[in-house]
């Protein structure tokens, strides 16, 4: 994660997509969405794993500890999927970030994001009370279908876990970002 074959890996998987989305045609509506993952996809939280106290996974995941650091708001962007992003609003397609941060969090991921360098967005959907115990696919598919029945158009799909790409309504097209350090079912 710490030398160039994660960073070329993140900036192959965004150059496809960034293709991709140039393919487009898109409707003009205004409905056409790309959908976002937040951690290990447009922010990143090396830092937070390569602490003396995480040591890249050396103990077991926890859960008051991640939160804490979520709490900083300092997560760096990754940025391959930056360019994605900013790529993606040039074209007229709105991104969405959907992820699975508990929504007490919101102010300090908004904060976090425009430090990174997102500031415009369609909807930012984070965890609530009522999805809590709901497994990644579940919760991601339920709110990309909430989406839909909104109307928009998920025309693109990225995330570095296969819970952000499986499921019901999952996009046109998904673009799965690398992530060597945990898996979330």
């Amino acid at each position: 994660m710490l030398g160039k074959q994660y960073r070329h890996d993140c900036e192959v998987v965004a150059d496809a997509a960034i293709e991709y989305a140039k393919s487009l045609k898109l409707a003009g509506d205004g409905k056409d969405i790309w959908v976002f993952d937040i951690d290990e996809t447009t922010l990143s939280n090396l830092p937070y794993y390569a602490r003396a106290d995480v040591q890249f996974g050396a103990i077991a995941y926890n859960d008051t500890q991640f939160n804490e650091w979520v709490a900083e708001g300092v997560a760096p962007p990754l940025p391959a999927i930056r360019q994605l992003y900013k790529t993606v609003l040039s074209l007229g397609i709105k991104p969405v970030f959907l992820t699975g941060t508990a929504e007490r969090f919101r102010d300090i991921r908004i904060a976090n994001l425009h430090e990174a360098g997102y500031y415009d967005w369609e909807e930012l959907i984070l965890k609530g009370e009522a999805d809590q115990g709901t497994t990644g696919v579940e919760y991601k598919s339920k709110k990309r279908t909430e989406l839909v029945n909104q109307g928009y158009r998920i025309v693109g799909n990225a995330g570095d876990q296969w819970s952000d790409l499986l499921g019901s309504n999952v996009g046109d097209r998904t673009f799965k970002v690398p992530d060597p350090m945990y898996y979330i079912g």
